[in-house]
């Protein structure tokens, strides 16, 4: 294999692969999304899920899901 060869081949793997992490990504957010809508706690999410704390307060916003509102949280 030269190296043009090399380089389209590799190249196509990485898109292939970047397809599948989109997807994944996107089947995460989901996950999160529904998980949130069914009283799960966003630590809970975080702690459970690839994303960062900040990152899953912008998809709940990003989705229409709000804040608790301040005070004792049940558990």
């Amino acid at each position: 294999m030269d190296a043009e060869q090399a380089l389209d081949h590799a190249t196509r793997q990485y898109r292939k692969t970047e397809e599948a992490h989109e997807e994944a990504r996107q089947a995460a957010i989901t996950a999160v999304v529904t998980a949130l809508r069914d009283g799960m706690r966003p630590t809970d999410v975080t702690e459970r899920s690839p994303f960062t704390a900040a990152y899953v307060r912008r998809i709940a916003r990003e989705h229409g899901i709000e804040p608790a509102k301040p005070g004792p949280k049940s558990l």
